[in-house]
């Protein structure tokens, strides 16, 4: 890959001068991150820089804005870079080694998955209800365009679990409090359960399991822009909570499936 030169303050203007992964399909947005993720941790890409546009990745890279979307939300989950809406996508600080965070291996089973639910449970809630008292129109903008993204990944049946996750970090972020944006960022995109629901058994079809979850994300956004911190909380605590069972109805339907052969082979009944 060649390099991609950038100026180190958010008014310098960011180089396009990027090669195009070989990858294909999903593989793509993995590629992109891969190439940004190791020119960030190679110092090519120093803290402060700013990304290139959009569009000028786009271009370069021969992707969708979809891809290069989902790439620049693993990147944000991963903590290496922050994206200010409207203005553009900087790179971060480098972690301390040792700092907290979950990794996929660490979260193997449906009861690892319910523990970090009631974890998120906990500290989103209050992070929702400070968000309705402190976020910028900015922030709120950047929650509809996670919240529009999510929508349309659902029509297409693309990968919805990254603009899932930029809506509940967004939030945290619109608290005003970097602590609660610092936890959600170290958790990352493990934390969102839908693949293993998915995984333990398809028990409906993912457009209406996909739609009941944003029509919850739009009553915490609602909530959120409105100004009301009591419904913020109590529709995220909702939201979660809903998440946790959804989980748990998966699981045990998953458990009676797996005894069934030993019971003649009949499926269990719906």
């Amino acid at each position: 890959m060649s390099n991609l030169s950038t100026g180190t303050t958010a008014a310098a203007e960011p180089a396009t001068s990027v090669e195009r992964p070989r990858r294909r399909g999903r593989g793509l947005a993995h590629g992109l991150v891969d190439d940004l993720g190791e020119k960030i941790r190679s110092q090519q890409l120093r803290p402060g820089d700013k990304l290139p546009t959009e569009s000028a990745i786009m271009q370069a890279y021969g992707v969708s804005r979809t891809v290069v979307r989902e790439a620049l939300s693993k990147l944000q989950a991963g903590g290496l870079v922050e994206t200010h809406h409207g203005i553009g996508t900087f790179v971060l600080q480098p972690r301390a080694p040792g700092m907290f965070r979950l990794e996929a291996s660490d979260i193997a089973t449906t009861v690892d998955v319910l523990a970090v639910l009631e974890l998120r449970i906990s500290l989103e809630t209050e992070s929702a209800g400070l968000a309705a008292t402190r976020r910028t129109e900015e922030q709120l903008a950047a929650l509809r365009d996670a919240l529009d993204d999510f929508e349309r990944n659902v029509a297409v049946a693309g990968d919805t679990v990254a603009p899932d996750f930029r809506f509940h970090l967004q939030i945290a972020q619109a608290t005003g409090n970097p602590y609660f944006a610092d936890i959600m960022s170290h958790l990352g995109t493990t934390i969102i359960p839908r693949t293993r629901i998915t995984a333990i058994r398809n028990h409906d079809r993912r457009g209406e399991y996909l739609s009941r979850v944003n029509r919850e994300h739009e009553e915490i956004y609602a909530a959120i822009a409105r100004g009301d911190p009591d419904s913020a909380r109590a529709a995220m605590r909702i939201h979660l909570t809903n998440s946790r069972e959804r989980l748990r109805v998966a699981q045990e339907a998953a458990q009676r499936e797996s005894k069934a052969p030993a019971q003649g082979g009949e499926e269990p009944s719906a």
